[in-house]
């Protein structure tokens, strides 16, 4: 099938952007804009793709190691969904390097066709899959911290499996189509074989991008927003009103104890004392410190996300706008050739710091990653001394070996002296 001269041909959404740079060569009728430079993309993003791929593969087979080796009673539902995140980002950055060398050889695909679908597809799958584990993994922490008691039958390690294969289904649904439509093809302009999709007609085009902006960023986005949002504003008014509380007087006859606890409260020559009701333990954790903690955990999240795939799929707009003839110009030109491959570097950046934000910033992770850190150094260390110790013995016994047989050569030289 042939290729058809347009952009839509070689929509980044689908093959890593390369292919809306080639396409340059391709279609001699665009505008030049010599005035703009390009970026180098056979330099760029190679180095960019190394340190994405370093880092996240690092991050993720560490946090992969920990929640693998918990024990059962660690098997949470929120461990469930991370460790299939980590999965999943792990999978996709192992084909990173593929990705590097096809930027650096000047967007030649030396791997074969094979390859070429294998790493489209898991680039499509994590893209869909990341998402919607992190979705996931929001809606149980709004059930967990807004209905804790209402939720603990639905909030059960067997449904997070089941939900966890119910997501790597809708991921691979997604992500089937463009791994059926994507193949290596011969570029007679840049004379490589380049791995890119190429769709049956328009329509295709702009289903696929609509599906993936739509489920790949706004759904999840909206949907992650809500329950952060809703985390925060219980999380806000439950310390409220314990603080309240806290300073209330009741209207009967007060005691000592309430009097002084109301002082307390109200004089702010003495530090505030907690003076929480029994009623009130689960918010007491929360208060302080460990209140700020969950906050600005939540507000991270939701920025990370934000921020790693909001001008990807911005990019991705303009370049539906560009290919219907509603946008153009040299900077519209400019921008899809030239920021989709960056801000897609951005959104794979996501995947070394999702271990980052929902692992490595927990105490107990922490304490867990350090005790099987411990646990591997006192094994090598153990292995290696009782390499030192076979290695001792056997030199005890060796110069035990030397020393009888230099015994049994003295007696052998020496002659016996008989009577005269």
């Amino acid at each position: 099938m042939a290729i058809p001269n347009d952009f839509s041909i070689f929509n980044s959404t689908s093959y890593l952007t390369t292919e809306i740079y080639l396409n340059a060569s391709l279609a001699p009728s665009d505008p030049p804009c010599a005035d703009w430079t390009p970026v180098p993309m056979t330099t760029v993003i190679p180095a960019i793709y190394s340190v994405i791929c370093v880092l996240g593969t690092i991050a993720n087979a560490l946090a992969v190691c920990v929640l693998a080796h918990a024990s059962a009673l660690r098997r949470t539902v929120a461990n469930t969904f991370m460790l299939n995140l980590c999965v999943s980002d792990l999978l996709f950055l192992l084909s990173l390097p593929l990705w590097a060398v096809y930027y650096s050889r000047g967007y030649s695909w030396p791997f074969g066709r094979l390859a070429c679908k294998i790493c489209g597809a898991l680039h499509n799958l994590n893209l869909y899959a990341s998402i919607f584990f992190i979705t996931a993994m929001s809606i149980d922490r709004y059930l967990a911290i807004v209905h804790p008691l209402r939720s603990q039958s639905a909030r059960d390690p067997t449904r997070a499996r089941l939900t966890c294969i119910l997501v790597w289904f809708l991921a691979c649904a997604c992500s089937a189509p463009t791994l059926a439509l994507r193949d290596t093809r011969y570029l007679s302009g840049l004379d490589v074989e380049a791995c890119v999709i190429s769709y049956p007609d328009h329509t295709w085009y702009l289903t696929l991008v609509w599906m993936k902006i739509a489920l790949g960023f706004l759904l999840p986005l909206l949907v992650i927003s809500c329950c952060y949002c809703a985390i925060g504003r219980h999380l806000l008014a439950d310390t409220g009103l314990v603080r309240m509380r806290n300073c209330h007087t009741p209207p009967s006859m007060p005691s000592f104890k309430s009097l002084e606890s109301q002082e307390s409260c109200s004089k702010p020559e003495r530090p505030p004392t907690p003076c929480v009701s029994p009623s009130s333990s689960g918010v007491r954790a929360l208060e302080g410190r460990g209140l700020e903690r969950v906050l600005w955990t939540v507000a991270a999240v939701v920025l990370a996300f934000f921020l790693c795939w909001f001008p990807f799929h911005c990019v991705t707009f303009m370049d539906v706008l560009n290919s219907q003839g509603k946008l153009d110009g040299c900077w519209v030109y400019w921008s899809i050739h030239n920021l989709t491959p960056l801000t897609l570097c951005l959104g794979f950046s996501n995947s070394a710091i999702n271990p980052v934000l929902y692992c490595f910033i927990g105490n107990h992770f922490r304490g867990r990653l350090g005790g099987l850190c411990k646990g591997l150094c006192a094994c090598l260390k153990a292995r290696g001394e009782d390499h030192s110790q076979k290695r001792g013995s056997f030199s005890t016994r060796l110069s035990s070996f030397s020393r009888k047989l230099s015994d049994l050569k003295d007696l052998a030289i020496v002659e016996p002296t008989g009577p005269a």
